[in-house]
């Protein structure tokens, strides 16, 4: 059997760790006041091109059954959760609470060609705050303090959130005589993959920027810096206009209010130009520290203009965590473990068949008390259930006995007399645990 590339399969242990990340993102995002949604997987293909030329990466929807029709009939898999949101606001505007504070975790579709880190069917975590008719800049620090927080809490490495504004960056092309800002945009933001020599080149060929308009494109984004000595450094190139006077104010704002609140959770880093039309303000990347040939794990921005009726505009500001690319590198690396490789906390042994009934009523207890229990498939003798247990990391073994019931720690030898209605496993044996490795 042929196995198809670029869709992820995990086996169990693995999920468990993917259930793992999940469950944590889920509980932090809630923990913050967001509310999850879940939007259908297809969407209109004219709704998917019309924030770009995509179509290279979307996947038709096709019965069998139908024969072709236009592209406006056309339906296709999302290949990612800001134009189902977009959508989703627009249908239920009138029964939203605004400022729409969501969440979002679902498995995205694009046809592109897989790579380590990207796949064509891969889980995308977004959370975003949407508003009516305006929004306010506090949430351009909230949303990427959420993802630190997040972060912070999964078994990785670091991950600092990398911030610029596209305020400055338009100002800055404009002041420098620039026509063509949205393509130098496009071209600022392949910077880390083509080089700066190619982007000059680009500069050149596409919006015809001379050497020293090229060289000093460049300049802008050299600037990092973890604190607000970034815009002395931007005014020293001895350019101003007015929207990059804002874009400064606001960068400086959102550096300063975000490592106050998290010490060390930003840095400005001018490179950052994302590459999509629809972004306005500030603007987000991150990696994981040691992990930089991985590219971006979270991204995003604040967008204006994303969600409109014509009569009402539905502002936003939004991040996402590319999940499936974290969960690749560290299972890859074998970065996390899980302590077993089965949920089941006991294995509750069989005499014989004849005694299953009893083996089954003692499980039954065991898990209405919260104790994750399996009964051993076959009665064979008890070493060999114990073997079955250990070869699952399943830490107790339950045996009826003459004496009455009894559990076994396997790992230590130690067996004694248990009741079913009062005993417990250790705490950390309850539910599986995660070792982690985050060293690079």
């Amino acid at each position: 059997m042929t196995k198809i590339s670029g869709f992820p399969e995990w086996l169990p242990e693995c999920r468990m760790i993917e259930q793992k990340f999940l469950d944590t993102l889920r509980s932090t995002f809630e923990l913050h006041g967001f509310s999850g949604i879940e939007t259908r997987a297809v969407e209109p293909v004219s709704q998917l091109l019309s924030k770009g030329e995509t179509s290279k990466e979307i996947y038709l929807l096709s019965r069998l059954q139908e024969a072709g029709s236009g592209r406006e009939a056309q339906l296709g898999l999302h290949f990612d959760l800001t134009v189902p949101l977009a959508r989703y606001v627009l249908e239920n505007a009138g029964k939203l609470d605004f400022p729409f504070r969501r969440y979002q975790i679902q498995k995205v579709w694009r046809g592109e060609r897989p790579q380590e880190g990207r796949f064509r069917e891969f889980v995308q975590a977004d959370v975003d705050v949407v508003g009516r008719d305006s929004l306010a800049f506090h949430h351009e620090t909230e949303l990427p303090l959420v993802m630190v927080d997040a972060l912070s809490k999964l078994p990785i490495p670091r991950v600092v959130i990398h911030a610029s504004n596209r305020k400055v960056a338009q100002g800055f092309y404009e002041a420098l005589g620039l026509e063509d800002i949205e393509e130098t945009l496009r071209i600022m933001d392949k910077l880390d993959k083509i080089g700066p020599e190619a982007v000059k080149q680009l500069l050149r060929e596409r919006v015809g920027a001379d050497e020293s308009r090229a060289e000093a494109a460049l300049r802008l984004a050299e600037i990092s810096a973890p604190d607000a000595s970034f815009a002395d450094r931007v005014l020293a190139l001895g350019l101003r206009s007015p929207l990059l006077d804002e874009g400064l104010e606001e960068l400086v704002n959102l550096v300063e209010r975000a490592n106050a609140l998290i010490p060390g959770a930003m840095v400005a880093d001018l490179k950052i130009a994302r590459g999509l039309d629809y972004y306005t303000g500030s603007v987000y990347e991150s990696v994981l520290e040691g992990h930089e040939d991985l590219g971006s794990v979270c991204s995003g921005g604040r967008y204006d203009s994303l969600v409109s009726d014509g009569k009402q505009t539905f502002p936003g500001v939004g991040l996402s965590i590319g999940v499936s690319r974290i969960l690749a590198r560290i299972i890859g690396q074998g970065k996390v473990v899980p302590s077993r490789r089965v949920p089941a906390a006991v294995l509750v042994a069989v005499n014989d068949e004849k005694e299953r009934f009893h083996a089954e009523s003692t499980a039954m207890r065991l898990r209405r008390r919260g104790i994750p229990t399996e009964v051993c498939p076959n009665s064979a003798k008890f070493g060999k259930q114990i073997k079955y247990a250990d070869k699952r990391g399943i830490p107790y073994v339950w045996f009826t006995t003459d004496e009455g019931e009894q559990v076994k720690d396997i790992r230590s030898g130690v067996q004694e007399n248990a009741d079913p209605q009062t005993w417990m496993p250790l705490p950390a044996d309850l539910h599986v645990e995660f070792s982690a490795d985050t060293a690079v």
